[in-house]
């Protein structure tokens, strides 16, 4: 999806549904984890000093293991309960994404090949990240680390950010945690973005309220989903020539998808504008939304337990070659965490009183006429600039 337009309508028209936390903020919360986003990121993220992939003796990829214990520890040292969710079978609908992904993939191990002996070294590395895949080995590995790890996790039947979101709406949990925007299609109560980076990155957690993200928004739950189709979904294509904020004022003008296509047809001019795919299956992508396949969250019972300490030296040490000492601190560190609970939160205690729709009003016309001075401040700086060079 179109992440960055769906962040910046938001942060724009609904600025009071996002707020930015550090880490420590989330103590004594349980959440859901997109463990299949946290699997691509760490194979990407977690390298060696000269880029490439933590590997173990065998020449196996080991970077998603190091990724899922160290930040599994960092959260939980900080009071937070994960469980993971891992995604099942693709919906049909989207096949035809994963198969743009390979082509992708496929051009980018091309690239790479072509470049590799006249390519800088960050070219190389641009390119063999884009390659980057994510196995059933491997997610059976990170399964069986969390296991010794004493981490619930759930295998869900369809899409892990579906199973996030429904144990978040249904109390289970109270939050669901990934880096894709189309979770805030499922309503999950609150939608952490950033939770699993890595600490020396210094990004702060977005905590997204999707009640007032399409409250504030003025949309449905069901329009809020045609937006977030029209931005760019995994199921289907979108509308040509239309962009976030155009998206934006159709959806608010005429609601849905189906007013949207009959004004365009209507219109020669915005007919040859818009290209419309030809059929569009924006209906069943909207259905995936409105009702994915999950598994009921009454039928989840989530436990967290002490770590198997020498069953974590065997497969992390022996198996794969990290060290041991390493590895025993941060089981240490993870029973001692696991063993204190989840702790009371102040504001369990105390009603959250909701603004008015004037305090509402006045809080984004703050935000505005911020963001109007900031880029004046910028326009000014590169006058100023400008003529300094000159």
């Amino acid at each position: 999806m179109g992440i960055k337009g769906l962040n910046r309508l938001i942060s724009d028209n609904a600025p009071e549904a996002i707020r930015s936390s550090e880490i420590k903020n989330f103590f004594g919360r349980k959440v859901a984890i997109d463990a299949s986003m946290c699997l691509y990121q760490y194979l990407i993220a977690v390298r060696q000093a000269d880029g490439q992939q933590l590997m173990n003796q065998d020449g196996n990829t080991t970077s998603h293991l190091s990724g899922f214990f160290y930040r599994t520890i960092r959260m939980v040292e900080n009071g937070i309960k994960p469980v993971y969710v891992f995604d099942g079978k693709p919906p049909d609908l989207k096949a035809g994404e994963l198969e743009k992904r390979k082509t992708r993939r496929d051009e980018a191990i091309k690239m790479g090949e072509q470049i590799k002996d006249t390519g800088t070294m960050e070219e190389i590395k641009k390119f063999e990240k884009r390659t980057v895949r994510a196995t059933r080995e491997q997610n059976e590995e990170a399964k069986k680390l969390l296991k010794l790890m004493g981490i619930p996790f759930i295998n869900a039947p369809c899409e892990a950010e579906a199973q996030c979101a429904t144990l978040a709406r249904d109390g289970k949990v109270y939050a669901a945690a990934s880096e894709d925007m189309d979770t805030l299609c499922y309503q999950p109560t609150y939608l952490l973005r950033h939770l699993t980076y890595s600490e020396a990155r210094k990004i702060p957690i977005d905590e997204v309220n999707a009640g007032v993200a399409i409250s504030d928004l003025g949309l449905t739950r069901e329009s809020f989903i045609d937006l977030c189709i029209l931005l760019g979904c995994d199921y289907c294509e979108t509308i040509r020539g239309i962009g976030p904020v155009t998206a934006f004022k159709l959806i608010k003008k005429h609601q849905n998808l189906d007013n949207i296509i009959e004004f365009i047809k209507k219109d020669e001019k915005l007919s040859k504008k818009y290209i419309i795919p030809d059929n569009w299956i924006y209906k069943q992508a909207r259905e995936l939304f409105l009702n994915p396949e999950v598994i009921n969250s009454d039928e989840i019972n989530l436990k967290w337990e002490e770590p198997d300490l020498s069953g974590l030296v065997d497969y992390m040490c022996k198996e794969n070659g990290f060290a041991e000492d390493r590895i025993k601190n941060g089981a240490e560190k993870l029973k001692k965490s696991l063993k204190t609970g989840v702790q009371g939160r102040l504001d369990t205690f105390f009603k959250v009183i909701p603004k008015t729709d004037a305090q509402k009003k006045a809080s984004l016309d703050k935000k505005r006429k911020s963001n109007s001075n900031d880029k004046k401040n910028n326009s000014k700086k590169t006058k100023t600039s400008f003529r300094r060079k000159k």
